[in-house]
């Protein structure tokens, strides 16, 4: 229960990462009735998600690793939720910050996929979630969407349904033409890997 009820406190939950995944976990923090720290590296993403959920009982940071150890330090749970396209998470949590953390506060490592974003993380599964590390529980389940496969399911079909129509209605060229995002997407073209992080990749 990470809301507030009665004379009981609201719990406060740090997320760090503004994305997709981050703005979800957001949400579900502010339906808790939590008490929420955003953080995130753009101040434009920061002033975009104010716009979205406004400021009451939310505080909306710009990320350095002075600010991410005084927000970790009073949460009682912690969502990782840093992306970067194509490359592996960078670690924002290091094993020191974990040492000013109360006992028993949760982090959520959603970054696990892209192997993780706090350096205490390590892959875990739906039959063993959770771990220990100084007192702090890690949740560190990759494809944590598994734990829910139809919805999962439901919810991907619907969201790349219409995509996969522009593409067999118009053709690859066209599509690719007309809708920046499929462009964005794209990672091999004519056998070379045209997506800059995939070629990247590729070329270490």
């Amino acid at each position: 229960m990470i809301g507030s009820f009665g004379d009981i406190s609201p719990r406060v939950v740090t997320v760090i990462g503004g994305g997709v995944a981050g703005t979800e976990a957001i949400t579900k923090a502010i339906a808790n009735d939590a008490f929420v720290k955003v953080i995130d590296l753009s101040q434009d993403k920061l002033n975009e998600l104010e716009t979205k959920f406004g400021n009451k009982k939310i505080e909306y940071i710009l990320s350095s690793p002075e600010n991410i150890q005084d927000a970790i330090s009073v949460s009682d749970l912690v969502i990782g939720a840093v992306y970067v396209i194509g490359k592996e998470a960078p670690k924002i949590v290091t094993l020191d910050m974990l040492k000013s953390m109360k006992p028993g506060t949760v982090m959520v490592d959603i970054s696990i996929d892209q192997g993780g974003c706090f350096e205490s993380s390590k892959p875990t599964t739906h039959d063993s979630p959770t771990f220990l590390v100084d007192g702090v529980l890690h949740y560190c389940v990759t494809n944590m969407p598994g734990a829910v496969p139809l919805t999962a399911t439901e919810a991907l079909n619907r969201v790349t349904l219409p995509y996969i129509l522009e593409l067999a209605n118009k053709g690859i060229n066209e599509a690719l033409t007309e809708n920046i995002h499929l462009k964005n997407g794209l990672n091999m073209q004519n056998g070379k890997a045209i997506h800059p992080a995939v070629e990247e990749a590729l070329n270490k």
